[in-house]
């Protein structure tokens, strides 16, 4: 089994002081920062950019973890790449050709990940699977944070575990209990927003959602 990795997600941080939450998660045992990049187009809502990531890069040690939920990923690749992103996770159902958009990130020497819905059949992302580092199962339907997890979505990571012996990530309404369940079924990355900004002790929130270690 993977170690698992706990991968607090900005969107639900204090952007007021958002270098002190980055620093305030890191020093309390997380391991890669997520940022949920969403552009009003692939989904409805609209949260960042290439900046943001570049401004927190300089205070932080930690993998920056980029998903790009928005509708032509390949536009932008090259800016996240150059911001600092160490991850860019783009979706199966977004537009453009997955293999040239894998390339791309390839190309600026990141680590590629491949995102799917709740609803999305696995076998759109079979075809890609040797060409990338880690599967993100979306646990929510894109697009806003806070959301509750939905359980029907465990049996498709389960599915993914089979065929796939990299990193599996799972992002949406995790919380202690359900972070549990996703380890289960053969997930090893864990992205939490509220479950970790939303507490007053981040450090034992980490630790919980990681099994208590």
């Amino acid at each position: 089994m993977n170690k698992i990795l706990i991968a607090p997600s900005i969107l639900s941080a204090d952007f007021s002081k958002l270098g002190e939450e980055v620093r305030a998660v890191e020093r309390s045992g997380a391991d890669w920062i997520h940022v949920d990049v969403m552009d009003g187009h692939f989904v409805p809502n609209i949260t960042m950019g290439p900046l943001v990531v570049k401004s927190i890069r300089p205070v932080t040690k930690l993998p920056i973890d980029v998903h790009l939920m928005i509708k032509e990923p390949e536009r932008y690749i090259e800016s996240f790449a150059k911001a600092g992103a160490d991850i860019i996770t783009f979706h199966i159902e977004s537009e453009g050709e997955p293999k040239e958009i894998i390339r791309l990130i390839k190309y600026f020497k990141k680590h590629v990940g491949v995102s799917i819905k709740p609803n999305t059949d696995i076998k759109l992302i079979a075809p890609i699977l040797k060409m990338v580092d880690m599967v993100l199962v979306m646990t929510v339907e894109p697009g806003f944070g806070g959301q509750g997890f939905i359980a029907d979505c465990l049996p498709k990571i389960e599915e993914v575990r089979k065929i796939f012996s990299k990193d599996i990530e799972v992002d949406g309404g995790i919380n202690e209990s359900f972070a549990k369940d996703v380890i289960a079924k053969g997930a090893n990355v864990i992205v939490a927003g509220t479950s970790i900004f939303g507490t007053k002790d981040y450090k034992d929130a980490i630790k919980n959602l990681r099994g208590g270690n």
